[in-house]
């Protein structure tokens, strides 16, 4: 009975978090071309490793990043793992420079046994997100300046998921997690007067999705001498429609007049997900030291994002060009002691990645690398572990060195629950 409470519970939470979690803190103004900058899954525990876990069985920790995972967890154990991420930014262009700072939720899962075969997992976990504001000056044919423009956006899309996984036999698990997918995106340009400083006409660009997704993952392990264990796992998201409605909207913000809707259009496959692959290999030895690399590809030059045409037929919106995205990272965690003192048994963990993102800019591509450390630290009587992690990323544009350049460095809390203890007041 506790099991079916809590999993309304956390239903209802999900359910109330989901319509303010859809706006992302996101900070870059990479973000406002295509989706936004998409994300890979990862929990704070995963994010101190280098984002890796597509072969990272999921006995203590919870790992959306392959459903397959979920069969690992004990027949008496329910895990809860809330997420929230803190970044400083500081970016360059030219001679241009800027900082910022945000925060907020990032996850919130929750993975529980059926059965001695089968586990399952629900939660909300984001899939993109969108956030920038930027400006420029405009000038005449003879160089004066006669206003400025100015862009912003926010949003993103997130995943409402439940996924089930089952052990097919010894060291074999497969699975899959089936999400709602929905979020909102809003880009507004103003164009400011010179002489009047305030501004004169908004254009804002609006797209609705509300949709579904799927995730499916496989891993198998082998066991030597009881000591050392590999694990490889495999993850596969397949292509598919997004589905939704897209609009753009004119305001003349210093007359009484209503707003102008100049476009409207369902998406009906103008834009699209690409296919997505993972693969990963790790290795364990008396689980207490674990190395893993883990490689991502998305076909995103196959995926479609439509421009949006007023009722002419004539272009609102920009052409967006995308290109491939691949991910590769590397992650360790070191457990001194499963028994021991207290410094003995904290997670020591390390990682580092690198990602060539989907987003493309007059022929530029955008990469991205980071570096990571962190810690699980267990509490006091119970087994509950708080999972910080400190991690410093990169973001910039190749071949051209003229574009914005950003440095990133996040702290990620995650909160990993553990009522095991529950189930053994139960038994005695």
């Amino acid at each position: 009975m506790r099991l079916y409470k809590n999993l309304f519970i956390t239903a209802i939470l999900a359910a109330m978090i989901a319509m303010p979690a859809a706006a992302q803190n996101e900070q870059s103004p990479y973000s406002k071309f295509g989706y936004g900058m998409v994300k890979d899954y990862a929990t704070s525990m995963q994010r101190s490793m280098g984002g890796v876990g597509i072969a990272m069985t999921g006995g203590r920790q919870i790992n959306v990043m392959n459903p397959a995972s979920y069969a690992g967890i004990d027949s008496l154990t329910l895990l809860w793992d809330i997420g929230v991420d803190l970044t400083r930014l500081w970016s360059k262009e030219n001679d241009a420079t800027g900082k910022s700072f945000g925060g907020g939720l990032d996850y919130l899962t929750m993975q529980f046994p059926i059965g001695k075969y089968l586990g399952g997992s629900f939660g909300l976990v984001p899939y993109s997100s969108v956030g920038y504001s930027f400006g420029g000056e405009i000038n005449d044919d003879d160089g004066n300046p006669t206003g400025t423009t100015s862009f912003t956006g926010a949003g993103g899309l997130n995943e409402l998921y439940i996924g089930l996984s089952g052990r097919l036999f010894k060291g074999l698990t497969i699975g899959a997690n089936v999400a709602y997918q929905f979020g909102t995106i809003v880009n507004d340009s103003y164009i400011t007067d010179a002489t009047s400083g305030t501004a004169n006409t908004l254009f804002e660009q609006s797209m609705e999705i509300r949709d579904w997704n799927i995730l499916l993952g496989i891993q198998y392990t082998k066991e030597f001498r009881q000591l050392h264990k590999f694990t490889i796992g495999a993850t596969y998201s397949p292509k598919k429609d997004f589905h939704g409605k897209t609009w753009g909207t004119n305001y003349d913000i210093n007359a009484d007049v209503a707003p102008d809707t100049i476009a409207y259009m369902h998406m009906n496959g103008e834009y699209t997900k690409p296919n997505s692959y993972g693969a990963g290999l790790s290795y364990t030895y008396d689980d207490r030291l674990t190395i893993e690399g883990d490689f991502t590809y998305q076909d995103w030059s196959k995926a479609k994002f439509g421009r949006l045409l007023d009722n002419d037929g004539n272009p609102v919106s920009e052409m967006t060009t995308f290109d491939d995205r691949w991910k590769a990272a590397l992650g360790m965690q070191f457990i001194p002691k499963l028994r021991g003192n207290y410094l003995q048994r904290i997670a020591y963990r390390c990682g580092a990645y690198y990602t060539r993102d989907y987003i493309m800019i007059g022929g530029n591509h955008i990469r991205e690398y980071g570096a990571s450390i962190g810690f699980g630290l267990p509490t006091l009587g119970t087994k509950t572990i708080i999972n910080l992690g400190l991690e410093y990323k990169r973001r910039s544009a190749y071949p051209a060195s003229n574009l914005v350049s950003e440095n990133y460095f996040n702290i990620t809390i995650g909160v990993n629950f553990n009522e095991f203890a529950f189930w053994q007041d139960k038994i005695r």
